[in-house]
C-alpha cells in the first residue's frame, strides 16, 4: 500500500508509518519484542505559529502525561515516583527495582532513573548520587544557557541542548532517546524592526517508537519551545525531528492499522492559564491550556520496557 493523503501536517506522520510497516527492516531489540525499522527517514517539520501544538489527533495523546513529564525535565528531576503519584505511569517500568537491577542499579531504590534527561539538561558534568539530593549550581545549566544566548546572541549556532553524556550512560535506567536539540532564532527583516523573531529547535531522537513514543515526543518538543519562545519574548515558529532508528514494534503494527484509516483532525491551540510566567521554571501543569483539542479515540498499544 502507498502512501496517504492530504495536506495535514499529521500525514507526515501517518505516511512514515506506513513506510516503515511496508518496506522496513525486520530486526531485534533490546526489548526481546522485535521491531520493524528504517534509518533516518525524512524528517518531520511541524509549525507552531499562532500558538498551534502538533498533538496528534489520529488517536488520542495522553496530554496530561506529556505536560508532567516535561515539567518534571525543566526541574531537573529523576524520580519516578514523582510522575507515578500523579497518574502518570511513563516511568514506572523502568524505574522498577527489577528493571534497575537488570541495569546493574540494583542499590538504587524503585523510581531512581539516575543521571536521566533533567538531570543532563540542568547539571550536565555534575556528580550523580541519588535522586533526592540537591544539584544547586552543580554541572552546567544547560537549559538556563540556551536561554540567555536566545535572548543576547541570538546568531549563536550554539544554542544546544543534550542529554547525551557517555560518562553517566551506566548510570541512567535508560539512555536518552531524544538526545539532543538545537534553537534557531529567525531574525526580523530590518524593514520591520518591530516584529518578535522567531524560535525553531530541530531535535535529533537516536531511537524512536513510532507507534508510542514519536506522538508524546512531538508535542513535548513542541510545547518545550512555546516555553521558551514565551520567556525569551520570542515567537515560537517550527519543529523540526529527525528520527535515527525509526521503527513500529511488532505487536503494535495491528493498532496501528487501525490508526492509519483515521483521517487528521485540526490540531489545538495552545494558551497560558496565567501572567507572570517569566521564567522558565515558572510554569506549572496548570498554566498550560489546550484548546480545541478532539482527537479520535484511544488506540491501546504495550509499551516494551
Amino acid at each position: 500500500m502507498g502512501s496517504l493523503q492530504g495536506e495535514h501536517e499529521e500525514y507526515q506522520y501517518l505516511n512514515l508509518i506506513r513506510r516503515v510497516i511496508d518496506t522496513g527492516e525486520v530486526r531485534d531489540d533490546r526489548t526481546g519484542t522485535g521491531t520493524i525499522a528504517l534509518f533516518a527517514p525524512n524528517n518531520l517539520r511541524f509549525s507552531l505559529a499562532d500558538n498551534t501544538l502538533p498533538l496528534l489527533t489520529t488517536k488520542r495523546t495522553f496530554l496530561r502525561g506529556i505536560v508532567e513529564e516535561l515539567i518534571w525535565f525543566v526541574h531537573g528531576c529523576t524520580d519516578s515516583k514523582l510522575l507515578s503519584e500523579k497518574g502518570v505511569k511513563i516511568w514506572d517500568g523502568n524505574g522498577s527495582k527489577e528493571f534497575l537491577e537488570s541495569r546493574g542499579l540494583g542499590h538504587r531504590r524503585e523510581g531512581d532513573l539516575g543521571p536521566v534527561y533533567g538531570f543532563q539538561w540542568r547539571h550536565f558534568g555534575a556528580k550523580y548520587t541519588d535522586c533526592e539530593a540537591d544539584y544547586t549550581g552543580q554541572g552546567v545549566d544547560q537549559l538556563r544557557e540556551c536561554i540567555r544566548k536566545i535572548k543576547s546572541n541570538p546568531t549563536d549556532r550554539r544554542i544546544i541542548l543534550s542529554a547525551w553524556n557517555p560518562k553517566d550512560m551506566p548510570d541512567m535506567a535508560l539512555p536518552p532517546c531524544h538526545l539532543l536539540c538545537q534553537f534557531y532564532v529567525h531574525l526580523p527583516p530590518p524593514s520591520a524592526p518591530e516584529r518578535k523573531p522567531k524560535l525553531s529547535c530541530l531535535m535529533f531522537q537516536r531511537s524512536a517508537d513510532l507507534g508510542l513514543g514519536i506522538p508524546f515526543n512531538i508535542a513535548s518538543y513542541a510545547l518545550l519551545t512555546h516555553m521558551i519562545a514565551h520567556v525569551t519574548g520570542t515567537e515560537a515558529h517550527e519543529l523540526i525531528i529527525q528520527l535515527g532508528d525509526a521503527h513500529v514494534y511488532r505487536d503494535h503494527v495491528d493498532a496501528l492499522e487501525i490508526q492509519l484509516k483515521r483521517e487528521p483532525k485540526t490540531f489545538p491551540k495552545l494558551r497560558w492559564a496565567r501572567e507572570g510566567l517569566f521564567d522558565i521554571e515558572d510554569f506549572k501543569a496548570e498554566d498550560i491550556v489546550v484548546e480545541g483539542y478532539a482527537p479520535h479515540s484511544t488506540i491501546p498499544m504495550k509499551m516494551s520496557v
